[in-house]
């Protein structure tokens, strides 16, 4: 069979990850680092094309990747209009929708562009996107907010989300469609989905302010009080997005987005950060009883996975409180890298369907 040659690329806000596989076999892996000096420059995320693209191109050239020989390129799917699951070729709508930025501006919005772009330049590459983060799969009643001004979206960690459940039905020799999973993303955000037959058809939005606290997020918050505190004349609407979405969550508790810090807190003792943090997983569980009722108990595994994860006590916690419901599961960490390029390759190979985007 003919070597898939794959780049992968996602762009986060601080970073950009590139992986470059043969098939299936990972042969370069690097995480870029951008100061915020490199990234305070540009008003827009978009405005950060060239200077990340170059950033890659570079760091292949150095590792003697030879960039020619590249026939799939999958970029992390950014804020596009709402999709089913699956992997997309980027095209010119895509493109347009991603440059406008019209769900919203996010660093992963410059995957495809990036993805398009170096895929044109090569002979014969081709530019995908898989499970962007606006995946939308969710059952019409799971979209009803309890006032017409308001619907409640699916964003949430399409990609990881369905690469773990999807790794864990094949684990157990069943298909992902046959399947009724709950999992748990614990990043820095947290997204918890309902997975029927293939389909998230509930979930949090994990972006904007919906779900359990997290790292950097504030989750749902008392509507009441929130009205308040936007109308005291004491914040703009640029304060409170930010408490809502990046200075939320354990940062606003701490100071601190790192998990890992609060757990070494709590494990010396600390009876603030002892609290936290078992608010924290105390509303993980919340979430996850609440996606078994949507699956109206026919669960076959509770899945938790993301960098949170790695935290024993959290995840201690967590089954504690749901493990009545169904078996649970722990995939520690993401390996989003091995997912994007797993995509790009059943495309290639003819295992998935190529979709396409309108």
């Amino acid at each position: 069979m003919e070597s898939i040659k794959i780049l992968a690329i996602n762009p986060g806000s601080t970073s950009t990850k590139i992986a470059v596989y043969h098939n299936d076999r990972s042969v370069f892996l690097k995480t870029i680092r951008h100061s915020s000096e490199e990234l305070e420059k540009f008003n827009r995320i978009t405005d950060q094309f060239e200077f990340r693209k170059e950033v890659i191109i570079k760091e292949l050239m150095n590792a003697d990747i030879d960039v020619a020989k590249i026939t799939v390129v999958v970029g992390r799917g950014g804020l596009i209009k709402p999709v089913h699951g699956g992997v997309y070729e980027v095209n010119q709508q895509m493109k347009e929708d991603l440059e406008k930025g019209i769900m919203g501006e996010h660093a992963s919005n410059l995957g495809g562009l990036i993805a398009l772009n170096i895929a044109q330049t090569l002979p014969s590459a081709r530019a995908f996107i898989a499970d962007p983060v606006v995946v939308d799969e969710l059952q019409d009643v799971a979209r009803i907010s309890g006032h017409p001004e308001f619907e409640r979206v699916s964003i949430f960690h399409a990609l990881n989300q369905k690469a773990i459940a999807r790794q864990f039905a094949k684990s157990r020799d069943a298909n992902y469609e046959d399947m009724n999973l709950i999992v748990a993303h614990l990043g820095g955000g947290i997204s918890v989905g309902a997975h029927y037959h293939g389909k998230v058809i509930d979930v949090n939005n994990a972006l904007d302010g919906d779900g359990s606290f997290s790292p950097e997020r504030s989750g749902s918050l008392p509507a009441g009080q929130l009205v308040r505190l936007c109308f005291s004349g004491k914040y703009t609407y640029n304060d409170v997005k930010k408490m809502l979405t990046g200075k939320g969550g354990l940062m606003a508790y701490f100071g601190t987005n790192s998990s890992y810090e609060i757990e070494v807190k709590a494990k010396n003792g600390d009876e603030k950060a002892i609290l936290i943090q078992d608010a924290m997983a105390y509303q993980i569980g919340k979430a996850i009883g609440e996606m078994a009722t949507v699956l109206y108990g026919e669960v076959h595994g509770i899945l938790i996975t993301g960098g949170v994860a790695n935290n024993k006590e959290i995840v201690s916690y967590i089954r504690n409180m749901v493990g009545f419901i169904a078996p649970v599961f722990v995939f520690p960490g993401e390996d989003e890298m091995h997912s994007l390029a797993m995509n790009g390759l059943l495309v290639m190979h003819g295992e998935v369907e190529l979709k396409v985007y309108n």
